[in-house]
């Protein structure tokens, strides 16, 4: 029997899973202790994170849960944002003096 090539989901992106969709662990809410864990940053960082509004939660009844296409989105921030400073003309000075 011959391999056959697993085509993607086309709503999903390089970025992450698309918004709604479970990550590869079939989860798409997460609670803040599997947020710790998957992103490596403490219980204090994480509930920063949602205070501030860089990282979106929801509300099931009593419980805070954190979807996986936020999860996704905090991420690809992160990304841009280091991509935008090692871009910049200040990233290119501080260079510069290092060297």
């Amino acid at each position: 029997m011959a391999a056959q090539a697993v085509t993607p989901h086309p709503d999903e992106h390089a970025t992450g899973p698309a918004a709604g969709s479970p990550t590869n662990d079939g989860k798409y809410l997460y609670c803040v202790s599997d947020a710790m864990r998957l992103l490596s940053l403490s219980r204090s960082v994480i509930y920063e994170l949602l205070r501030s509004g860089e990282l979106r939660s929801v509300r099931v009844r009593s419980a805070r849960r954190i979807p996986a296409s936020a999860l996704a989105e905090f991420v690809a921030a992160l990304e841009r944002q280091a991509q935008q400073e090692a871009s910049s003309p200040a990233a290119d000075d501080a260079w510069e003096a290092v060297r």
